[in-house]
């Protein structure tokens, strides 16, 4: 019968052999770190939808809007016209048709640029109907403009509104283009909405291929600064294979 072996004893490692073995851990560990660090966050989704639609029909049932065409009218676009010997004016609103929805503006409707982040500190101010442009006149010439989007007159195109609205108890932010040439001539020609709650968007903005934080207002604006590096950030890939082989490199020449 064979005897079994006693107790191994314990081998002792050279200076280098341990740094290599160092270098080996830290590559390793280093890597698994880049693997998290570099998986996927919530990513912005965005849906579009292209309109080419009159909005300011007048006699008719205020414009509805649905943002996120789940069926329910989200935000309504009231219009009113007066002709009187001679006289004449027309107006257009924009209106939430749910409670809690909001359009960005005080008094009035905004009519934003493209590249306006819309989000939890938007200027969402007013929870009622926001006028968007009111105009009068008379057979004689005189004139009054009033609002954003009336422009003293002259209109604006591819603007947009900025909305906040509410899907199954949590808030959304979205944005309508509009092209306003007066209250009688309002034409609606696309919209969008974020589908991650509390998750800014962009004027203008129709796919989520950039990650705006809802804490980083301004991160689409801001100039990307060089930070200090760290495991994760060296480890990814050749970067990490990099820090390993100059490790193994100072170990070898410490022989």
């Amino acid at each position: 019968m064979k005897r079994s072996p006693g107790p191994r004893k314990t081998a002792n490692l050279s200076d280098s052999l341990h740094q290599r073995l160092n270098a080996y851990a830290l590559a390793a560990s280093a890597a698994g770190i880049g693997v998290l660090a570099l998986s996927p966050s919530a990513e912005a989704k965005i849906v579009y939808t292209p309109a080419h639609v009159q909005i300011s029909h007048f006699g008719i049932f205020p414009f509805p809007l649905d943002v996120n065409n789940d069926g329910i009218t989200d935000f309504i676009f009231p219009t009113g016209s007066l002709f009187d010997s001679g006289f004449f004016a027309w107006s257009m609103a924009v209106s939430p048709a749910v409670k809690g929805n909001r359009v960005w503006g005080a008094q009035y409707a905004s009519a934003l640029k493209a590249g306006i982040i819309l989000g939890n500190k938007g200027k969402f101010i007013n929870n009622g109907s926001l006028s968007m442009g009111y105009s009068a006149g008379t057979s004689h010439g005189w004139r009054n403009f009033r609002g954003l989007w009336e422009n003293k007159g002259r209109g604006v195109k591819n603007r947009y509104l900025g909305l906040k609205f509410i899907i199954q108890g949590k808030t959304h932010f979205g944005w309508a283009r509009i092209n306003f040439t007066n209250a009688a001539s309002v034409i609606l020609t696309g919209y969008a909405y974020e589908t991650i709650p509390n998750k800014p968007i962009i004027t203008g903005q129709t796919k989520g291929s950039d990650l705006i934080s809802a804490e980083e207002p301004n991160a689409a604006l801001t100039t990307p600064t060089h930070q200090p590096a760290t495991l994760g950030a060296l480890a990814s890939g050749a970067p990490g294979m990099s820090i390993w082989r100059r490790m193994e490199s100072a170990a070898g020449a410490s022989n």
